[in-house]
């Protein structure tokens, strides 16, 4: 099952949110945006809890937003799971069963496939009061997929849960999504949530969709400073554009900033004639903290490679890795490094990054 959303307006005093979307068959795609950025309500309207202002939603070519939210044949997980206190863990998981009309037999075949799906084999008879916050999410998961729905819904599944069990049990949804190929629109503002799990991402600013991609590309290909910055750590290094030159992979960009000229390039997604910068335009250059290297040599630098040298302003040890922040003509710069020998604080450093790992975005 395909989800198409089709010019879907939903219109508040303070609010409007503006959508054109493609959910592929059996793909997890992730939602991700700040607070207040139409996430929810994105979610909301599909499942058919609130009507658009105009717009459509399509399911395999099937207009479904004339149809009311229980005969749109879509599972929902919300955050705080919904379960029914007063129910133990089979006629939770089968409550949208009876509600449909399946045979006794029918739903105790295929409760019992669920509870082996989650892991949960020989917890029927448990009240779901008794249950941890893990193992009712599982539970929530299972009642939403009961009905065989054709699109899943999940909205912050995981963000009550602690650290190491939200990393457990996103692995488990993947498992399951994967298992059952079932189509999924995954609500998180975790990055690391989004990219574990996504295989596309939309990331969401204001009601509008910023950018849709690969988790790959979205990290290190981002159309814009707000995604680059919403989604991981960034260097970010106010200058002008001086000029362009012919590069390996189309035209680089010279930049004059306050710790010496810089190269870069323009993503390919802004490089259209209207969005083409200009010589004289001031601009940011944007790198990520892991592409770049210590320079173990002053002579090391070569013509694919920025050097920017500055002093060690603190250091931070992470167990596999260390951030190393650097000062430099009153800027600082963090360099996420696994080098054994990283420099303490007060040491004079150089670092390197790759012209092709350096980013311009119009400031």
């Amino acid at each position: 099952m395909a989800l198409r959303i089709r010019g879907i307006e939903k219109i508040y005093p303070d609010f409007r949110l503006e959508l054109d979307l493609e959910v592929h068959q059996g793909e997890l795609l992730i939602l991700l945006g700040p607070s207040g950025c139409g996430k929810t309500t994105t979610l909301r309207l599909i499942a058919g809890f609130i009507d658009p202002d105009s717009g459509a939603l399509d399911m395999d070519s099937r207009r479904i937003d004339n149809l009311p939210a229980h005969r749109r044949r879509i599972g929902i997980v919300f955050q705080d799971y919904a379960l029914f206190p007063h129910l133990n863990v089979w006629d939770n998981i089968g409550f949208g069963l009876r509600m449909q009309g399946w045979s006794p037999g029918e739903a105790r075949r295929r409760i019992g496939e669920l509870l082996g799906l989650i892991s949960l084999e020989g917890y029927g008879k448990r009240k779901v009061t008794r249950l941890s916050g893990g193992e009712q999410q599982r539970v929530a998961l299972a009642r939403a997929l009961a009905p065989q729905p054709q699109l899943l819904l999940l909205d912050e599944p995981l963000s009550a849960l602690d650290a190491k069990l939200r990393k457990s049990l996103r692995s488990e949804i993947r498992r399951i999504q994967r298992e059952l190929a079932v189509t999924t629109l995954y609500v998180t503002h975790d990055q690391e949530e989004a990219l574990v799990l996504g295989d596309r991402i939309a990331v969401m600013r204001e009601g509008h969709i910023e950018q849709i991609d690969t988790p790959e590309r979205i990290y290190n290909r981002p159309a814009n400073l707000f995604v680059g910055t919403f989604l991981g750590q960034a260097n970010l290094l106010r200058g002008r554009l001086t000029g362009w030159f012919a590069g390996r992979d189309g035209q680089i960009a010279v930049v004059e900033t306050g710790v010496g000229k810089l190269s870069a390039i323009q993503p390919a997604e802004t490089r259209s004639a209207k969005a083409k910068l200009q010589v004289g335009q001031e601009v940011v250059v944007f790198f990520r903290p892991e592409h770049c290297s210590l320079d173990r040599q002053p002579s090391g630098r070569t013509s694919r490679s920025n050097r920017i040298s500055g002093r060690v302003a603190r250091t931070e040890y992470l167990g596999s890795h260390r951030l190393i922040e650097v000062e430099a003509a009153d800027q600082r710069f963090t360099l996420d490094l696994v080098d054994r020998l990283t420099p303490a604080g007060g040491d004079e450093v150089s670092f390197s990054v790759s012209v092709h790992n350096c980013w311009l975005f119009p400031r």
